[in-house]
């Protein structure tokens, strides 16, 4: 077991502090591998989450920026790992051996291309649903990850699971929608983004409500980005999903 320094818990206490008082979904995650390098060694990460099919995107990185990972899911030759419906950590060397890791197409196409070696893997799950998974990878030169970062992981990661969980429910991906009123509330948003999300849901075309705002094109863009970004989705479906369009 890993014998943690004073300075080691008091990361390791502002870290689940944060993951569950950040409000803004994103800046969570990003700050979270940020701050996880304060006690554990990598060079690259990638916090996703997965989608309502239990396919995952949705990427907040840290120095890496080819979302390779994403791209050739399907050849991960551990995938499945991934659904077995358990928050789990695992380092990549314990599941296959290393002859066959190297030779293989996904090792090729998204480790070497990185300069990356070795991986250790934080799979997130919540009522046997899959809600994403954290991936912490180190260059090639490097020794493996060392069980003591297993278990450090392994302290997290039903911290992690239990936020996910509450993110997919506030969000209505669980199978329900969020109130106007009540995202309005959840995500602090000002008057003029309330306004928008109304007129948004209510199928109004950009062109309507710059008129009705008196705002240009490009000012209505930024403000929507703004509103998505509080939002933590990506485009008008993911809002609608989300969202009723009556309170």
């Amino acid at each position: 077991m890993k014998r943690f320094e004073n300075s080691d818990w008091l990361v390791l206490n502002s870290l689940i502090y944060k993951i569950y008082t950040t409000r803004d979904f994103e800046l969570m995650r990003s700050e979270f591998l940020e701050q996880l390098r304060l006690v554990l060694d990598f060079d690259s990460a990638q916090f996703r989450l997965a989608n309502e099919e239990g396919e995952l995107g949705d990427t907040v990185a840290f120095h890496d920026s080819s979302d390779l990972a994403t791209q050739y899911e399907e050849n991960d030759y551990c995938r499945g790992l991934l659904h077995g419906g358990k928050s789990i950590v695992y380092r990549e060397s314990d599941v296959i051996s290393e002859e066959v890791r190297s030779a293989s197409e996904y090792y090729n196409k998204v480790y070497v291309p990185n300069g990356w070696h070795y991986s250790i893997h934080m799979v997130l799950c919540h009522e046997e649903r899959l809600l994403g998974e954290v991936t912490l990878y180190r260059k090639q030169g490097k020794s493996d990850f060392h069980y003591d970062d297993v278990f450090l992981l392994d302290m997290l990661k039903e911290h992690l699971s239990y936020r996910l969980d509450r993110e997919w429910k506030d969000r209505g991906l669980d199978g329900g929608k969020m109130t106007i009123k009540a995202a309005t509330l959840q995500y602090s948003l000002t008057k003029r983004e309330e306004t928008i999300l109304r007129l948004l849901l209510a199928g109004e075309a950009n062109d309507q409500i710059c008129e009705e705002l008196c705002i240009s094109v490009n000012t209505l863009k930024k403000q929507v980005l703004n509103l998505y970004r509080k939002l933590g989705i990506r485009n008008r479906v993911q809002m609608f999903k989300m969202i009723r369009e009556k309170e």
